[in-house]
Parts: structure tokens; sequence; C-alpha cells
């Protein structure tokens, strides 16, 4: 991907994430400020921790506060309207009489009306549900977005390091140096998938030689238990051989030394008679 490309697509996500600013300070303000003086009258410093420094766990915990109080209002309401319309029924003039039947259709028509009421409730329940979902998806979107957008920061750096890291090695290899260095994508692939099948037609042969191994071990051990007799008789008879030459020289050392001196005999009588008879 090109420089220019990735800056211009960081400056549209910067430009998007600056105009939809996802916060939960943000999110937090319409809850600030409709209960603001809610929020003066209590004097708990968990409570101003919670609107200075708002978190999902504190919002959650005065969601849960909110429904409770919410509750009890419902019922104060509920009870203090009850009690107004029975004093008054009591003290009208005329006072008001509510006949049985008058009492059998208000409750049928209160029945019909909790009937709604419960599915109203169920839907907005269910819609509750479905929002929470929704918000932790989203949520985990943006967050994933906001991972990409910290790698996309870091990519034209990344890249031009790459690039000088590439020119400085295309710098250090010297022309004709090695050959298949330079080689197109399509020729090393080729050369790539030449060697590998050299080196499985290599790993086939190995592979037969090692399962001939077993076989060659067995015949090799026979062939020593085989050569081990053979081996002793040669010794014997290198050893039966240089004792029989051993006699032989000695027998013939004799006769050399018998022959040696009755040389010297000779050749002194010779000398005697060359010196007696004055014969050059």
């Amino acid at each position: 991907m090109d420089a220019s490309a990735i800056d211009a697509v960081l400056q549209q996500v910067q430009e998007l994430d600056s105009q939809h600013e996802i916060s939960i300070i943000r999110l937090s303000q319409p809850i600030s400020k409709t209960f603001s003086e809610d929020a003066r009258q209590r004097t708990s410093d968990a409570w101003n921790a919670s609107l200075d420094a708002p978190t999902p766990a504190s919002l959650e915990a005065d969601l849960q506060h909110y429904k409770e109080l919410f509750a009890k209002l419902r019922f104060s309401y509920v009870e203090q309207v009850t009690k107004e319309k029975f004093i008054r029924a009591i003290v009208g003039d005329p006072p008001q009489i509510v006949t049985p039947q008058e009492n059998a259709d208000f409750e049928t028509r209160n029945l019909e009306a909790k009937a709604q009421l419960k599915a109203l409730k169920l839907e907005v329940a269910d819609m509750v549900a479905q929002l929470d979902k929704k918000g932790r998806e989203l949520s985990q979107r943006y967050e994933s977005v906001q991972l990409g957008t910290a790698k996309l920061r870091e990519l034209p750096e990344r890249i031009t390091e790459l690039e000088e890291r590439v020119a400085e090695l295309r710098a250090a290899q010297a022309p004709g140096q090695a050959p298949h260095m330079n080689l197109p994508m399509a020729k090393t692939l080729e050369l790539l998938e030449e060697k590998q099948r050299k080196q499985q037609e290599l790993d086939r042969e190995l592979e037969q030689l090692r399962a001939k191994v077993p076989r060659k071990t067995k015949e090799l051990e026979r062939l020593q238990a085989e050569l081990q007799p053979l081996e002793v008789k040669r010794q014997n008879s290198t050893t039966a051989a240089k004792e029989a030459r051993r006699r032989k020289e000695a027998a013939l050392g004799g006769v050399e030394d018998d022959l040696e001196e009755r040389g010297r005999w000779l050749r002194a009588n010779e000398a005697a008679l060359k010196s007696m008879l004055e014969i050059q």
C-alpha cells in the first residue's frame, strides 16, 4: 500500500473519530444533568466520584439504584392516590357509591390493563437486552477499530524502515555474486519447488536405507560370527608360520657360521701361499 493512501485512510479515520467520539463520560452526561440536584443532596464520596469519573460499573450501579427508587416512588404514588380517592368517596356530597357490577367491570379492565402492561414490560426488557447486546458488540468493534487505527499509525514508519532495509540489502549484494538471489518470483518458486522435490527424493531414499538397516545389521552379525573362527585360525596359522620361520632361520644360522669360518681359513691360506711363492 502506498504511503499517501495510508495517510489518506488514517486522516479519514481521525476525522470520523473526532466527529463521533464514543466516551462513557459523554454517554453519562444526560444522566448527570438530569439528576444533578439529587447528586448535590448526596454527600457520599463514592457517589461524587462516580459522577466525576463515571465508569460502566458505576453507571450500572446508578441504574440499579434508580430502578429501586422509582419502584418505591411508584408504590408510594399508588398508595397516596388510592387513599385520596377513598377519602373523597367517603366525604363527598353526595357520597360516591360503587356497585358490585362496577367493581367487577373495573376489575376486568384492570386485568386487561395489567396484561398490556406486562406485555409492554416484557417488550421493554427484550429491547433493553438487545440494546445491551448491541452496545457490547459496538464496544468490541470500537476497540478493534481503535487497535487497527493504532496499527495504521505505525504502518508508514514500519514501511519506511522495511524499504530502507531492502535498499541496504540490495546495495550490499554484489551483482552476479548470487544469481539465484536476483531471480523473479516465478523463477524463484520454480527453484523452490525443484529443491523441495529433490529433498523429498532424498527423504524417500533415506527412508529406504533406514528400512534396510536392520537386515544389513543381522547380515553383518552373521558374517562376524562366521569370520570369528577364521580369524582364530588365521592367528594360529600366523603364529605357527612365525615359529617355523624362526626355527628355520636358527638352523640356517649355524651352517652360515661354519661356512664363514672355513672361508676365512681358506683366504688366510691363500694369502700365506702367495706370500711364500711371491705371487702378485
